[in-house]
């Protein structure tokens, strides 16, 4: 068996199989066994096949973190089919966006974003079937409730050898033009990111690892890389400090996977409170880099446990991995923590001038990645494609320097987008929105430093009108972007400062925000 000859399904399979009277997932105060959920999966793609969901079929989800989610995702990769992720975050003009811009088949959404759905489903001719879940009545023959969906369900294993190149998930993120971009990877892709998973984060059969952020995100490749390990998953919607305390002391969980806004967070709660984090033997967090100050904090609470890593959508895994040894107060160390790792054992990274020729050690480049884990293209997008991989090179747009001993250290972003709380924001998404206000003459959006969020999206604009109300462009926001793309502040000013070309200097925005800052992202 060569290395592209066993893909998604059948890993998943496999491990649930092999596993079967494990502990599997733990999930609004109901467990379930391995065994359990491969049925409930095999039931669901029964169920999907039933609806002509088939190989290479596209099936959205709209769901919250919950067990149907899960359920839902084995499905769709037992019958070979392509799942699209929507977070619970998206707005609705996204949501219709990518329900067409992908072709999706068929949704399976949680009751509360019904109304949308009503209101967008005659746009939407390849929709043919909406699955409720939470719905006790259904108004319409395309919408059918999710337990009228699963009768029916027999022994009978559902089984497709689907082909390394297949689709498996197309995840969208954000535009520079304002669109989501599509982001696509395959079954022989995503079987490599799961083992990639495993072998750098050091994932045991004995795991148990807690997921509190959106699974569409990363999170659910954690906790697929957790089921193919055998591991024992604790899932919950969102995160409460106290409730992932409580899961460490009761549960004793062993990974946690963080962005940096919610590690601090529970970095300063612990520092105040009494617990026992014996049991964490991992904390995965990426997007931002760690301060020293913040991980002195982080090793006398947990010990030397900390991994950072650096990927994008685009990788799918993790491009670098700063390992937990070289999270080290010690003076030899110290500049390390302004890193974010170095290549992973199926990727290689290196930074390149315009040309795309690599520069030498210690000087600024655009990073480029190539891994077995790349994304194959953008979808519908052939140029957008053809301008981020370039043979076999996936072109960042972030900015970076590496060292002598291959540590890769972020400086910006040539992509102009903002990570806030873990979520990527384009901020010419945000001006476009902006700008629709009358009242509005140029705008210009940044990230500024927030010891919260990361980056707090903040906004400049001038005004054409006098008394221009900022509330009426916050509602405008509000309106038309999703909840975490609003801007946190919004900033009058008489002029914005332009570059020489007569461009909008946002490098001249960020400075007085970012000058104590050890680096510009």
């Amino acid at each position: 068996m060569n290395l592209t000859s066993l893909v998604l399904n059948e890993l998943v399979k496999n491990s649930l199989k092999n596993n079967a009277g494990k502990k599997a997932l733990h999930v609004n105060g109901s467990s379930f066994t391995y065994k359990e959920l491969h049925t409930a999966a095999n039931h669901t793609a029964q169920a999907l096949r039933k609806k002509g969901i088939v190989q290479q079929s596209r099936v959205a989800l709209l769901l919250p973190n919950c067990y149907e989610y899960v359920v839902s995702e084995i499905a769709i990769y037992y019958l070979g089919a392509t799942k699209i992720a929507l977070n619970s975050m998206v707005s609705e003009s996204d949501v219709r966006y990518i329900l067409e811009d992908a072709e999706a088949e068929l949704l399976i959404v949680e009751n509360r974003f019904l109304p949308m759905i009503k209101k967008i489903k005659s746009q939407l001719p390849k929709l043919h079937t909406v699955i409720v879940l939470g719905a006790e009545e259904t108004e319409f023959d395309e919408l059918i409730c999710w337990e009228d969906f699963q009768e029916g369900g027999s022994d009978e294993e559902v089984y497709v050898k689907s082909a390394p190149s297949d689709f498996s998930f197309i995840l969208y993120t954000g535009g520079t033009t304002g669109k989501p971009k599509g982001v696509v990877h395959t079954y022989e892709t995503t079987s490599l990111t799961f083992i990639s998973i495993i072998i750098e984060a050091n994932i045991q059969s004995d795991e148990k690892i807690l997921v509190t952020t959106p699974l569409p995100h990363a999170a659910g490749l954690y906790l697929f890389a957790g089921l193919i390990k055998g591991a024992e998953i604790f899932i919950e919607d969102k995160f409460e400090i106290e409730t992932v305390v409580r899961h460490i002391e009761e549960n004793r969980i062993t990974y946690l996977s963080l962005v940096p806004t919610i590690l601090y967070r529970m970095l300063d709660y612990l520092e105040r409170k009494e617990v026992d984090v014996t049991s964490i033997r991992t904390i995965q967090y990426g997007t931002a880099p760690i301060t020293a100050e913040r991980l002195k904090q982080g090793l006398s609470i947990f010990g030397q446990v900390f991994l950072q890593i650096y990927g994008l959508t685009e990788t799918q895994s993790a491009a670098t991995w700063m390992k937990k040894e070289f999270h080290s107060i010690e003076e030899g160390s110290l500049h390390l923590l302004k890193s974010c790792g170095r290549s992973t054992i199926f990727s290689q990274v290196k930074v390149v001038d315009a040309n795309g020729k690599e520069v030498a050690v210690g000087m600024e480049g655009e990073v480029v990645v190539k891994a077995f884990t790349n994304m194959i293209c953008y979808l519908n997008q052939p140029e957008k494609t053809a301008e981020a991989l370039k043979d076999g090179w996936l072109y960042t747009g972030d900015i970076g320097t590496m060292d002598e001993q291959g540590f890769l250290y972020l400086l910006d972003r040539a992509k102009d987008m903002i990570i806030s709380g873990g979520m990527n924001v384009y901020s010419s998404e945000v001006e476009n929105v902006i700008q629709e206000h009358p009242g509005v003459g140029q705008v210009a959006v940044i990230g500024v430093p927030d010891p919260d969020w990361g980056e707090a999206v903040t906004a400049f604009l001038t005004t054409k009108v006098e008394n221009l109300e900022i509330a009426e462009v916050m509602a405008i926001c509000k309106s038309k972007l999703s909840k975490y793309k609003n801007p946190k502040e919004i900033h009058i000013v008489e002029a914005l400062p332009l570059t020489s070309y007569g461009k909008v200097d946002k490098k001249k925005l960020r400075e007085p925000f970012w000058e104590l800052a050890e680096r510009q992202i």
